[in-house]
């Protein structure tokens, strides 16, 4: 297949993001949740997946396995699958507030967590339904019912079906000591993804390990320190640890803020060299 059809789906998601309509940071504020999107494509076969299975758990889903569960019984193979994943990068607005922030996360990030993350279903849902009746059978799988959270052996609670894992494998970027995923422009972001029955050349990956990007190995501690937890150190990130400050500490607040008990912390990517960019590349 040539490229048209992946200009296709980059122009339906980059034209979902400019209605300000859909775009926007809650239902009372018309400034946009998201700034322009990455957007990378890895092959359902990629060697990857089957890694990430064998080292996050039996539980972590294929591309395949993931297809499957929305259309089961299908002849597909994971040679005949593309997994389109974006990311949605923070606005500066958005990052600047939360760069001033030390200890709760700004209002700006966590309505960006709530009703942003909302803008990125929607885009989901869009796609998948877009590609499906142009006659590529797609699904999102982190809105699939079965979608779920398990416990892995090695690396704690775990999802059966990783965004950021996904946008790795698709060339968009590489992961940090606070298990964030360092794009082209930084680690302020958020991902979606859509696998679909479609025919895609893969994004290049630039880079030969999955921590190339961070500047830990070089003794960078920025997302050390901006973690109000104490959950991230140089060994890499306590899931436990941050995850109880979310439950006990920044959730109450956020309620109270804007009326809505969001998960939102995400301090750590934010006042830091890779913020907005890729370290080592010129801004």
């Amino acid at each position: 297949m040539d490229n048209k059809v992946y200009f296709w789906i980059e122009q339906e998601i980059r034209s979902f993001l400019a209605d300000p309509v859909i775009n926007r940071l809650s239902p009372d504020c018309q400034e946009p949740a998201w700034d322009s999107p990455l957007i990378g494509v890895s092959r359902g076969d990629d060697p990857l997946y089957q890694e990430f299975l064998e080292s996050i758990g039996p539980f972590y889903w294929t591309p395949l396995e993931a297809f499957r569960t929305a259309f089961p019984g299908s002849d597909v193979t994971a040679a005949d699958l593309a997994v389109i994943v974006w990311a949605l990068p923070q606005t500066e607005a958005t990052r600047r507030d939360h760069r001033a922030a030390s200890e709760l996360p700004s209002r700006r990030w966590s309505l960006s967590r709530h009703y942003g993350e909302e803008v990125n279903d929607q885009i989901r849902d869009r796609l998948a339904s877009l590609l499906t009746e142009a006659g590529y059978p797609a699904v999102a799988p982190s809105r699939l019912p079965a979608w779920r959270r398990e416990e892995s052996e090695r690396f704690g609670t775990a999802s059966c079906w990783s965004e950021r894992h996904a946008a790795y494998a698709s060339g968009l970027g590489t992961f940090g000591l606070c298990d964030g995923l360092i794009t082209e422009r930084g680690k302020a972001v958020r991902f979606g993804s859509v696998i679909a029955r479609i025919d895609l050349p893969p994004t290049p990956r630039p880079y030969a390990t999955h921590t190339a990007y961070c500047l830990g190995k070089d003794g960078c501690t920025a997302c050390i320190r901006r973690c109000p937890a104490g959950a991230i150190s140089a060994a890499g990130h306590d899931k436990e640890r941050c995850f109880a400050y979310i439950r006990e500490v920044t959730m109450a607040t956020v309620e109270r803020e804007i009326g809505i008990p969001v998960a939102s912390c995400g301090l750590c990517q934010t006042g830091v060299p890779c913020e907005a960019r890729r370290p080592g590349r010129r801004q």
